[in-house]
């Protein structure tokens, strides 16, 4: 289901963020909390490439949540950079998965790397439950 022009499941994701004046900081590199950002949107876009929209989770009472990450920068981006934030899945559980999340200049060097682990909760209880059995299912193929 992940569109041709942006990857395959099986080979992860990638999603393109322009660098904006409003991301940098006061010596004109990306402040470090904004790559949080970047990761953040290209998981919520392979989540819509795989046909699902975090609206449609939450109907059904349920999200996924961040519950821990480890980044690592490498080098700094800088204002105007196009940048690619990848998605692959690392590790899959019935109530969680963790991502491995890159970004690099377009094209060039690679910036930041991320472990991120994310569970699936129960929206009303907030607390773990088994992610839906057909996002589980591409899931596991996307791995």
């Amino acid at each position: 289901m992940i569109d041709a022009a942006r990857g395959t499941a099986a080979a992860g994701f990638t999603w393109p963020v322009r660098v904006y004046y409003e991301d940098t900081d006061a010596v004109g590199i990306v402040y470090h909390a904004n790559y949080l950002k970047f990761m953040e949107r290209a998981r919520t876009e392979w989540l819509r490439a795989l046909g699902y929209e975090q609206d449609r989770l939450l109907a059904g009472a349920r999200a996924f949540v961040v519950h821990r990450i480890s980044v690592e920068y490498a080098r700094p981006a800088r204002f105007n950079d196009l940048l690619e934030v990848g998605v692959r899945v690392a590790a899959l559980r019935r109530t969680g998965l963790t991502l491995a999340q890159d970004i690099r200049r377009a094209g060039g060097d690679a910036l930041v790397h991320a472990s991120v682990e994310v569970v699936c909760v129960d929206t009303r209880a907030l607390s773990p439950r088994r992610i839906p059995e057909d996002i589980y299912a591409e899931l596991s193929d996307a791995g």
